[in-house]
């Protein structure tokens, strides 16, 4: 059962808890993840498609204690951070996230991301994270899935469609808006 979160008189946010699959845990952020993923994440390979660089150990700390708050400063926007822990071996091979918020339309829509370290990737294991997180978030009441995938990024493109996302005519800073046709 999941922990809501209260974020102001009409919103709340479902918090983030441990999900396993069969080669995957799921586990919420911490800001004690920083150690171990910043050598995971050193690499400007992981860069090629979203831009920006590898972030240091004081970075990405300060970056874990803002997502694992739950939610966006002014709380219109629910935050779902989990790392991925290979069950096997207990190492991190990556991170699924969903950013959710309420469209005009009602309802609640995730913007989801996921990053796999590139010693792990070719394995499967953001498709198996993706789908875990997916099925995690429609089980909770979010209706309406999105991804901003850079059009030439196959591996990205498939778990998309792994996902049931279809591309769409909108772009948005050189990235194809992906959707589901659940609303």
């Amino acid at each position: 059962m999941a922990t809501i979160c209260v974020v102001s008189d009409t919103t709340t946010w479902p918090s983030a808890i441990s999900v396993t699959t069969s080669r995957l845990r799921l586990e919420p952020l911490r800001v004690e993840h920083a150690p171990e993923a910043v050598t995971l994440f050193d690499d400007a390979r992981l860069h090629e498609w979203t831009g920006g660089a590898p972030s240091s150990l004081e970075e990405l700390a300060a970056k874990y204690r803002r997502q694992s708050a739950g939610q966006s400063p002014d709380g219109r926007q629910g935050w779902l951070n989990w790392m991925l822990r290979r069950l096997a071996d207990g190492r991190l091979v990556g991170t699924v996230q969903a950013t959710l918020h309420h469209p005009d339309e009602g309802g609640t829509e995730a913007g989801l991301a996921w990053v796999i370290g590139s010693d792990h990737q070719g394995n499967g294991y953001g498709r198996e994270g993706a789908l875990a997180m997916a099925g995690w978030l429609r089980a909770h009441g979010v209706g309406g899935l999105t991804a901003h995938i850079h059009p030439r990024h196959e591996a990205s493109i498939g778990i998309a469609r792994a996902l049931g996302l279809s591309a769409t005519d909108t772009m948005s800073e050189g990235e194809v808006l992906w959707r589901d046709s659940v609303r």
